[in-house]
């Protein structure tokens, strides 16, 4: 008998490596950059995996009980992948937005099963996390808030992790990962520096909203990174160093993959492929092995 299609997705490597052997060569590598690849789920990003991540992480501890609601701030990738998840888990979801969010993006997020609350734009960010606070008091739900959530962490550290140094043969001496939720970069940084070795991490951050680099936030066109503000997630103990790429170059280095390796990689994968062949580009790094993390998919 046929599986689901969402049998099908759970069953999905969380971290496939592949080469990047045209695009390096292009560029005047000698050596192939890898990529793990990170988003063949069904929301286009690496939040499929994250968000049911967590979901069965705070299930297992205690911290979320059984048809319990889940309240979280937001609207982006993260956001429909958790309704995906929700709805999978017999969870009921409210999401917390702005309320100038597009109307067609809230529609969306209800016909996949989320309550929509927004919020007044003019108090930003901390008038999201107020209103999501209250109203999983009022529900006694379970605030998720990806961006301090010590689940995104784990997931990462128990699983991203050691999946990507068993696709390398546990060969690698630079990781480089973008830096949204902070989930991702903390959780695989913390595993590799304590299992790999000597391995660099490098996180990823837009050129216009580097504020983990000590720059200021600012708009950007890459959805999945920057989110203008220091992650509670970030552990910047374990990043040996943080390269800004500008959205220019992450779009035009998204469509460098998908002509040279056929991957649809969004703009978030193209900020980290950028990153990732800078530090190749330097002589110190000409004979290491550097893998970057994709994690979001193109629209096409």
């Amino acid at each position: 008998m046929a599986a689901a299609f969402s049998e099908y997705l759970g069953a999905t490597p969380v971290v496939r490596v592949v080469q990047l052997a045209r695009y390096s060569a292009k560029n005047g590598l000698e050596l192939p950059l890898l990529a793990g690849v990170m988003f063949d789920g069904a929301t286009g990003s690496c939040a499929d995996h994250t968000a049911e991540g967590i979901l069965r992480l705070a299930a297992a501890d205690g911290a979320l009980q059984k048809g319990q609601p889940v309240v979280e701030a937001g609207y982006g990738s993260f956001s429909l992948a958790l309704a995906l998840a929700c709805r999978r888990l017999g969870h009921p979801l409210t999401l917390v937005m702005p309320a100038t969010v597009a109307a067609e993006r809230q529609q969306l997020l209800r016909g996949l099963g989320a309550a929509v609350a927004t919020t007044n734009p003019l108090y930003g960010r901390d008038g999201q996390l107020r209103l999501a606070q209250e109203l999983a008091q009022e529900q006694q739900g379970y605030f998720l808030d990806q961006f301090d959530n010590e689940y995104n962490v784990e997931f990462h550290k128990r699983i991203t992790g050691p999946a990507l140094l068993q696709a390398l043969g546990g060969k690698l001496d630079i990781a480089v990962i973008g830096v949204g939720s902070a989930g991702t970069v903390t959780g695989v940084g913390e595993y590799l520096k304590g299992w790999a070795g000597n391995v660099k991490i490098v996180a990823v951050e837009p050129h216009e909203c580097s504020v983990l680099s000590g720059g200021f936030a600012g708009k950007h066109r890459i959805p999945g990174l920057g989110a203008g503000f220091r992650p509670g997630n970030y552990n910047p103990y374990i990043v040996d160093e943080i390269v800004r790429v500008p959205s220019t170059e992450a779009e035009r280095t998204a469509g460098q993959l998908l002509l040279c390796e056929g991957i649809p990689a969004g703009a978030a994968s193209g900020a980290v492929a950028c990153a990732a062949l800078q530090l190749a580009l330097q002589p110190e790094n000409a004979c290491k092995r550097i893998a970057a993390l994709l994690p979001t998919r193109q629209e096409l």
